[in-house]
């Protein structure tokens, strides 16, 4: 098979390979854009020497991935004549630098057309652009230089041509984009790198077989000549294979290889493209059953061929004969004779010259006389009367009995010595749940649904009343749980402040014992001195404010610091500004203006948008006004009135205007509207609005407290771990030395620094690389040095959510939850002092609430006055102004620095992987180097011994044409005819040429 010459860069490579066929070699030319005449072409640059020249042509004619032969004929020209070639191409490329000579370019079309699924939407022009667009990808593909086709594989290029085949839509399933795009794919292939790149793939051989359900001839065409290539390419056909099996779950096929047979049988009334599609698809099917697994062993090709007589392909071969066409006729005698030679080869295993598969006395009579005399007959014996007692009813679905055990036959024939079976349907894709299944008698299933429908409904009822108790349960176990809790705290603030009253009660008669005896001795007063002078002379002073720094010593980190790599990075300081941005955030409520119509015989008093607002609000309530009145009176013991809905309450409380106008038409309360009828009965509550409010308070104060105490907490724990971090005073400590010695001359020997300077650092950038600052420096200091001070973060963690805490806010919750809590309890006194009526518990449950909200609200305030101990402690600690400073401003420094710390060491680690990249693909453009040395020995090494189809398109040609079966197809004539000369005497030949199947 001679190989056809293959496109190269630009133009093609047939653009230079016409200096091939002639001993002269020709001027190179190029084609003028006005005229389009040929004209010569002088290389406008100087002769570079011979060794420049020679890597620069190495360089081109390797990014046109020729064959060995070519290039041996490239490398054999002079030298002004590669340096022509290089000028020239390299001038083409020049001319042709548009966006559409980037992959870029293409890859962003093919997602921009993939998002656009629907073709219905499109004109005839946008169709034909889009069609346009992917054909042009295709020729560039094929023409543009290696670089172009490896930048494509590198942006991910196939798995978008994938991603678009997977999401396309009926209409562009069955237009020319689809045959366009499975070119893209055949010339992706069509390069060494890129048929690697497509094989590797994990779902595109997949992808590409789904494409199999299109009713396009040519696409049809375009995917079996790739799938049948793909069968001789090493490792490729298990792959097509899996493909096939995959596809028969795709379109949920009976069995694999369904559609193509349907298609083998099928007229499409153009003679033409029904030749095409047959050629293919029987090209295919030799490829499979001859290839791969097929090429040693024949229980694989009997068993695979079987799959395909068992579909009725011996009859559709016989009808294709009438289509009279010599390529599909070569490719049907191959079929043939393969499978008589095989016939052949299975028939001297028993001795015989002819088996009719066909006829069960003969196939039968075969296995028996195999078995006979052997230990395995019993056996072969018990599966045969087992076979007798399985279900052998026309109706129903007693095959897939039969179906299991066919399957665990082959499964059983098929596997090698070392149990790998070189198909991939036989038992490990059979699921043998679906047998079980069957076994379920359809009645039963029936019954089994109407129970399950029941119980179903059933189920729902009981979960609705579950879901209500459960609500109440909950609240009355939040309850309980809160006031055991409030309990144990007081008794143990009980107990704490009795020992402490029992320590003062000593103390106090201790001392009246005393005073008794100074009276009793009648000591003199002694006059005052001076004051108890100090170690230098003066009077005892207070510490300075301010941090201590007498336990640091940035001496000793000077030892490990390499401050001439310092110097080298930073050679100036510069100021940084501080930037701060606020963001505003305004909210505006709408309400709704339209007002429901009022019904003529319902009476109104109350204005119509209150009335229709206080309407929604008893919708969605969806209880009476009785079970309102009574979850008011009991503090909604039941648990009838959510949080949100007393919110809304609130603001239909009956006014004294509206309390007037009710009275006067008490009389007439049936024909009162719903809202009226409300707001009358709410009315007759005493004190209806301050029983609402307490209970609304009641209902929010776990949650106030709840959200209250993290806040506290926070601040708390966050004061400890900057006091206490010794990690973080290291850290200090670096940065000090950093700033001493990089300020040295003009702020340097400082003893600290403010702590808002630690995000500073961020802003000092090196005088080498401006992408790299003090920080990202420190940090690669304090990972190298300091490995256990990168875990201060660790000692920090409360940090984040104190640097959220608003002092003023949170004082003014404190507040609010005070003064309610002092509105409940006056609303107790009141209700105390007057006589309860039948159903009331106002006064029972809001004195036990008003014990533990007391005493949890007391427990909250002293945990805020502890926690502003600790932060002013913090804060002048660390050197601050403790009135000016708030929460927020100081723990947000150490927050921003904790950011900006973390951001920098994962820039770092950025930094460290990109080199660490460059430094990987530096090693594999040297081992990409070297395998291409090693392909191009290889296919110095084909080209002199055998040849096994060049470049994917010249296999796809030569599985077209059947050429590529011809080595085979020869043997078995030769064969044919010696076996005619050793039986023509004996009588005994069967004709071979179809055979009873």
């Amino acid at each position: 098979m001679a190989p056809r010459k293959r496109g190269g860069g630009g133009h093609g490579v047939s653009f230079f390979f016409c200096c091939f066929q002639s001993s002269d070699h020709p001027e190179i030319t190029y084609r003028l854009r006005e005229d389009f005449a040929l004209q010569a072409m002088e290389p406008a640059l100087p002769l570079p020497s011979y060794d420049e020249l020679d890597a620069m042509f190495s360089e081109l004619v390797d990014e046109l991935d020729l064959t060995e032969k070519h290039r041996e004929a490239m490398f054999a020209l002079p030298a002004e004549k590669k340096w022509q070639i290089y000028c020239s191409k390299k001038k083409e490329q020049e001319e042709t630098k548009s966006a559409t000579s980037w992959p870029e370019y293409y890859i962003d079309q093919l997602n921009s057309m993939a998002a656009r699924k629907t073709l219905l939407a499109l004109e005839k022009e946008e169709e034909e652009e889009r069609n346009k667009t992917i054909e042009s990808l295709k020729t560039a593909l094929r023409t543009q230089p290696m670089r172009f086709v490896t930048r494509f594989i590198d942006l991910d290029g196939l798995t978008c041509i994938l991603n678009f085949l997977k999401s396309m839509d009926y209409e562009t399933t069955e237009s020319q984009i689809h045959t366009s795009l499975i070119g893209c794919i055949k010339a992706l292939m069509n390069n060494s790198q890129g048929r690697a790149h497509v094989l590797s793939h994990s779902e595109s051989i997949n992808i590409i077989a789904q494409s199999l359900a299109t009713e396009n001839v040519k696409t049809k065409v375009a995917v079996l000549e790739i799938m049948g290539a793909v069968c001789l390419v090493p490792g490729g056909h298990k792959k097509i294979l899996e493909a096939m099996l995959h596809y028969q779950k795709f379109s949920c096929e009976r069995t694999r290889f369904q559609t193509l047979l349907n298609d083998l049988d099928k007229s499409t009334g153009r003679y033409k493209d029904e030749v095409s599609l047959k050629t293919a698809i029987m090209s295919f099917i030799n490829a499979v059953l001859s290839q791969g697994a097929g090429e040693a062993s024949l229980e694989f090709r009997v068993h695979l061929r079987y799959e395909f007589l068992m579909l009725g392909i011996q009859p559709i071969i016989d009808k294709l004969r009438s289509h009279e066409n010599s390529t599909l006729d070569r490719h049907l005698d191959y079929f043939e004779m393969l499978r008589n030679d095989d016939e052949l080869t299975l028939s001297r295993r028993f001795e015989s010259i002819h088996i009719d598969t066909k006829s069960a006395t003969q196939v039968f009579e075969l296995v028996r006389k195999k078995l006979a005399h052997t230990d395995a007959y019993p056996h072969y014996m018990s599966i045969l009367h087992h076979c007798l007692l399985m279900p052998h009813k026309r109706s129903g679905n007693t095959v897939q009995y039969w179906l299991l055990l066919d399957r665990i036959v082959q499964q059983m024939v098929l596997q090698n010595d070392k149990g790998h079976d070189p198909d991939v349907t036989p038992l490990e894709n059979f699921n043998v749940k679906n047998v079980v299944r069957m076994l379920v008698n359809e009645n039963e299933v029936k019954q089994w649904k109407e129970q399950a429908e029941k119980m179903r409904k059933d189920h729902h009822e009981l979960q609705q009343k579950l879901e209500k108790k459960e609500r109440e349960c909950d609240a009355k176990t939040q309850e309980k749980e809160e006031m055991m809790q409030t309990l144990n705290k007081m008794k143990e603030k009980l107990e704490r402040e009795m020992g402490e009253h029992k320590l003062v009660k000593l103390q106090v008669s201790e001392m009246t014992a005393r005073l008794h005896d100074l009276s009793t001795r009648q000591i003199a007063s002694v006059p005052g001195g001076p004051p108890i002078p100090g170690p230098l002379g003066g009077p005892l002073l207070p510490p300075p404010p301010g941090m201590d720094y007498r336990d640091i010593d940035d001496s000793k980190v000077f030892k490990i610091l390499d401050l001439v790599d310092i110097e080298k990075t930073f050679s100036a300081y510069q100021r940084q500004q501080d930037f701060f941005m606020v963001n505003n955030c305004k909210q505006k409520e709408a309400e709704d203006d339209a007002l429901s119509s009022k019904k003529v015989k319902e009476l109104s008093v109350i204005d119509g948008r209150r009335a229709q607002n206080c309407n929604i609000l008893l919708s969605r309530l969806k209880v009476s006004n009785e079970e309102i009145k009574r979850a008011i009176l009991t503090m909604d013991e039941q648990e009838d009135l959510p949080k949100d809905m007393l919110e809304q309450m609130m603001k239909f409380v009956p006014e004294k205007c509206d309390v007037d106008l009710l009275e006067e038409h008490k009389h007439e309360l049936d024909r009162m509207a719903k809202a009226d009828r409300f707001l009358y009965e709410m009315s007759r509550i005493n004190h209806y609005q301050q029983r609402l409010q307490s209970l609304y308070f009641k209902k929010k104060f776990a949650e106030r407290i709840s959200e209250i105490k993290p806040k506290v907490e926070a601040l708390t724990k966050a004061s400890k771990e900057v006091l206490h971090s010794r990690n973080l005073k290291q850290l200090l400590e670096v940065v000090l030395a950093f700033g001493n010695y990089m300020n040295k001359g003009q702020r340097g020997n400082a003893y600290g620094f403010k702590i808002s300077s630690l995000n500073k650092i961020a802003d000092t950038k090196s005088s080498i690389d401006k992408n790299i600052t003090l920080l990202h420096y420190l940090i690669t200091i304090l990972e190298k040095k300091y490995s256990k001070v990168m875990l201060f973060s660790e000692e920090l963690q409360n940090v984040p959510e104190a640097a959220k805490v608003n002092m003023t806010e949170l004082e003014k919750e404190i507040n609010h939850l005070r003064s309610g809590l002092k509105s409940v309890e006056s609303e107790l006194e009141f209700q105390k002092k007057r006589p309860q009526e039948y159903g009331d518990k106002f006064v029972s449950v809001v004195s036990q609430f008003i014990t533990v909200a007391s005493f949890s609200f007391s427990d909250v305030e002293d945990s805020l006055s502890e926690a502003k101990e600790l932060f002013l402690k913090a804060v002048k600690h660390f050197g601050e102004d403790a009135d000016k400073m708030q929460p927020d401003e100081f723990f947000g420094i150490f927050d921003q620095f904790l950011q900006s710390f973390a951001e920098a060491r994962q820039e770092n680690e950025n930094m460290r992987r990109r080199k660490e990249e460059e430094e990987r693909r530096a090693r594999m453009e040297a081992q990409l180097k070297e395998q291409r040395e090693k392909e191009r020995k290889a296919r110095k090494a084909k080209e002199n011994g055998e040849d096994n189809g060049g470049e994917f398109d010249d296999l796809v040609s030569a599985l077209r044409s059947g050429e590529v079966f011809d080595k085979d197809l020869s043997k078995m004539k030769r064969n044919r005819k010696r076996i005619n000369s050793q039986t023509s005497d004996s009588g005994r030949e069967r004709p071979i040429t179809k055979l009873n199947f």
